[in-house]
């Protein structure tokens, strides 16, 4: 699982290298099943919602944007978010990195019978782009924004990138076929 994980974001970070633009990248992943908010409106003082971070636990650990509650990607569980928000009309915010996980999350949202869900445009990297505050595990501000590998770090262009080295195996294996 962990190997076809690895091919899968390989994938689509050489497709996301190619992009000119986070609309175009959007565009090429996302169908729209879930309407955007953008982050300036997200971050009116009188938008109440439910912000789900798609992200995986040790994305959200680096930083995530307050009161956000880590949901995730791979092992994201609809029954356990059933059972914490019941009321499937409660304003639901989902992001991730750029938008395109947090479709997915979405989606299951809405087929789950959630009325009232919404993708985060750009996600988190245009949520700190915009210059708007990041927590760390400990609820402090902090520069640092998870972008999972050098790849997908273009599209944040404020803030340190955090990301993990491809294990030098993997590196191997690329510099082989080559």
């Amino acid at each position: 699982m962990k190997y076809i994980l690895i091919l899968f974001f390989t994938f689509f970070s050489a497709e996301a290298i190619a992009q000119k633009s986070i609309s175009d990248l959007l565009k090429q992943y996302n169908d729209k099943g879930v309407p955007y908010i953008t982050v300036e409106e997200l971050a009116m003082p009188k938008t109440e919602a439910i912000l789900f971070d798609s992200r995986e636990p040790k994305e959200y650990k680096v930083s995530h944007i307050e009161n956000a509650i880590c949901v995730g990607y791979d092992n994201f569980d609809i029954a356990s978010v059933e059972k914490q928000y019941p009321n499937k009309d409660d304003k639901i915010v989902v992001y991730c990195s750029l938008g395109i996980r947090s479709e997915t999350v979405g989606e299951k949202l809405k087929k789950a019978g959630y009325t009232n869900v919404y993708n985060l445009y750009g996600g988190i990297f245009e949520w700190k782009n915009k210059d708007f505050i990041v927590l760390d595990s400990e609820e402090k501000e902090t520069e640092k924004v998870h972008t999972f590998n050098k790849a997908w770090s273009k599209w944040l262009e404020k803030g340190e990138k955090i990301y993990e080295e491809a294990p030098k195996a993997e590196k191997k294996k690329k510099r082989s076929k080559k």
